[in-house]
């Protein structure tokens, strides 16, 4: 009885353990929209595929569930602004033909001013 005990125990811990959360793929008219996770289930990376390259938006999340990253894609290459939030600063990064064209950084002690129209 004791050999079956530690046998189920042993199984069960292994079945747990093998079970991750695999990285999920829905498509988006002709764009291919996957989420990664973490071990914990929680969302970790989501973005967008076409034609087998990255494209369109893509955002990161720690394991909190807060978004630390913010990029995007065009033909597999970096464009545009991207964003990188740490617990210190914000930092906005210019990319220009997949290169860093300027960096911009903001500490949490820096007041914005957003003047509406």
């Amino acid at each position: 009885m004791r050999k079956i005990i530690v046998i189920f125990i042993f199984m069960l811990g292994t079945v747990g353990y093998s079970q991750e959360n695999r990285p999920t793929y829905m498509a988006e008219g002709d764009l291919v929209k996957v989420t990664y996770y973490y071990e914990n289930g929680a969302l970790k990376t989501q973005g967008f595929f076409k034609d087998k390259k990255l494209t369109g938006e893509w955002a990161r999340f720690d394991k909190a569930g807060n978004k630390t990253q913010l990029g995007y894609y065009s033909n597999g290459k970096k464009v545009g602004k991207w964003f990188v939030w740490s617990k210190s600063a914000l930092k906005e990064i210019n990319y220009v033909n997949n290169s860093i064209a300027s960096v911009n950084s903001w500490k949490s002690e820096s007041n914005v001013v957003v003047k509406n129209k």
